[in-house]
């Protein structure tokens, strides 16, 4: 069952000229309202200047239309947080380009329904209450000055701070939730006794919300009075995984041979099985154009787990739209008769059965393909995404001479789709050292691994050796690559040693950094980490040296005064 409520809203300028405040809502259908949800908003403009106005309407437009237009891999906060903080910069720039306009600011309370969830966005003296159980509770706190004679100053608004703070939470819904968010021209003459008889009293939203405004204007507000309520009828079961999952009653075909049909694509070969999936190389016959399509070993058809993860994975890779990555082939809904999802098909060969043939990789075509290879998981990262099995075998160079990032099966996007489970998803050998201490893969372990397949391109070796399965190796200072390969230049070395130093703090921050370092080269290299002192590194055998060369010492100067 999907989300169902019903909204209402009034607003009044009351006393004053001109209404400063502004209250929107978007109330999408289908799958966008199972993806972003509705969003509802109430912003309260700064009064005393002439752009109070303008920064309510400019916040909650922007807001409103915005949010909507974010990736759904990205997380309800931080898609609100990326949105808000535009709109933050824009107002500072508006004040300070048009002298009529400085100390533009708002308010802003606003309201996103998901699934099963709601989520608070608040800066100001705006509020939001919800009244659940026919209690009413206040979910927001005012940014005002703890005084009696400042209790109008705000302390954070829109459009007041380069550096905007807004207060953020979530928690569960439940059917018959009213949710209001108002204005302080209805809170502060009502008070919150008044505010929950009304709406007990009015349980239709609309009504509710004409009530409130102008309840308070009849007690004598002199602020313009905002509001908005939300009635939830109906809560979605299940969480956003779910709702993508929409061919979980499919079950993956039998294993295909050459020429066999799965609905309208013929399998031309197998291109790769592992113990969960299989990879065809198959045909459209509608329009003959090539393809791959994955799905799961016959034997996953009870396992409802990787199903789903097998969906899960398709509703990420359609999310993802770069050259860097194969694309999601679209199907019709209800096309597919069993469990697969296809993509685009490139002629060429991953990184590492090119090395397997014996390819050398030079310093200059390394370099190239780490600019790719970073610009696409850059694209990843911005998507609230981390691959976790960065490796040459999932690194595809095409005839057209495009490195593409493959395989999302193990990716993680947090938060917005799903949470990381039990075990550490990847490849030992490039799995960064706090992954494998049991730590969830973050981006800066996408770069670790990055920067050691970088690594094992030039010196077929790892920085640390060959991590096995089930080992639980020690770290220590990685391998120089020029001991391997003498040609690779200084500032090439130093940029490999800081992706994949073993403390983190030591390595590029985003990807976006270790693409710099690549790209300038020897122009703006950078430092590479530290050696660890044989003191840290090895205690015992420093206190060893040096009792063994004292004891050389004392020998020499017993030597010394037997001879004289």
């Amino acid at each position: 069952m999907p989300l169902e409520i019903f909204t209402g809203h009034a607003s009044l300028a009351g006393p004053r000229e001109r209404n400063a405040d502004f209250c929107g809502t978007v109330t999408p259908a289908g799958r966008e309202l199972e993806t972003k949800g509705a969003l509802l908003a109430v912003a309260d403009g700064v009064s005393g200047n002439s752009g109070g106005r303008e920064a309510a309407e400019y916040t909650v437009r922007g807001l409103l239309s915005d949010y909507f237009a974010t990736p759904d891999t990205w997380t309800v906060p931080h898609a609100l947080d990326k949105v808000l903080y535009a709109n933050n910069q824009w107002l500072l720039g508006q004040a300070s380009a048009h002298r009529e306009l400085a100390g533009m600011a708002t308010t802003l309370s606003a309201l996103v329904l998901r699934g099963g969830r709601y989520y608070v966005a608040h800066v100001g003296d705006s509020r939001i209450y919800l009244l659940r159980r026919d209690c009413l509770e206040r979910l927001t706190n005012d940014h005002v000055w703890d005084r009696p004679d400042m209790r109008h100053v705000l302390t954070r608004a829109v459009g007041l701070s380069p550096h905007l703070v807004m207060d953020y939470s979530e928690d569960t819904l439940e059917c018959g939730d009213v949710f209001v968010l108002v204005s302080d021209g209805v809170w502060e003459p009502l008070g919150d006794k008044t505010m929950h008889e009304l709406l007990l009293l009015h349980r239709e939203p609309e009504r509710a919300a004409q009530a409130l405004v102008g309840k308070a204007l009849a007690r004598g507000g002199q602020d313009n009075a905002s509001a908005i309520v939300v009635r939830v009828s109906a809560v979605a079961h299940g969480d956003l995984r779910d709702s993508v999952v929409e061919g979980a009653s499919l079950a993956p075909p039998l294993k295909a041979r050459p020429g066999d049909a799965i609905d309208r694509f013929e399998v031309l070969e197998l291109l790769h099985e592992s113990r969960a999936t299989l990879l065809y190389k198959v045909r459209n016959r509608a329009d003959g154009s090539l393809a791959v399509l994955k799905t799961l070993q016959p034997a996953a058809a009870a396992d409802s787990a990787q199903c789903a993860a097998l969906l899960t994975e398709e509703w990420l890779s359609r999310r993802v739209v770069s050259h860097y990555f194969p694309q999601v082939v679209p199907l019709a809904a209800g096309e597919r008769s069993c469990l697969y999802y296809v993509m685009s098909y490139h002629e060429g060969a991953t990184l590492q059965q090119r090395l397997d043939r014996g390819a050398h990789f030079s310093i200059a075509d390394t370099v190239k393909l780490g600019i790719r290879l970073l610009k696409g998981l850059g694209a990843l990262h911005r998507m609230n995404i981390v691959h976790r099995d960065i490796k040459p075998a999932n690194l595809h160079l095409g005839a057209d001479d495009k490195l593409r990032i493959l395989d999302l099966g193990v990716a993680l996007n947090r938060g917005a789709l799903h949470e990381a489970g039990d075990g550490a998803p990847g490849t030992p050998s490039y799995m960064a050292p706090e992954v494998l201490a049991g730590e969830t893969a973050d981006t800066q372990a996408d770069l670790y691994a990055a920067g050691v397949t970088l690594y094992h391109l030039l010196t077929r070796r790892y920085p640390y050796g060959e991590v096995e399965p089930f080992q639980h190796p020690k770290f220590g200072d990685p391998v120089m690559p020029t001991r391997y390969r003498p040609d690779i230049p200084q500032w090439l070395e130093a940029a490999l040693l800081k992706a994949a130093a073993r403390d983190k703090k030591l390595r590029f921050e985003t990807a976006e950094e270790f693409l710099l370092a690549l790209e300038r080269g020897e122009r703006g290299p950078v430092a590479s980490p530290p050696r660890t002192p044989l003191a840290a590194r090895d205690p015992l055998l420093l206190w060893r040296s040096i009792a063994a060369i004292a004891l050389i010492l004392n020998l020499i100067l017993l030597y010394l005064l037997w001879v004289s």
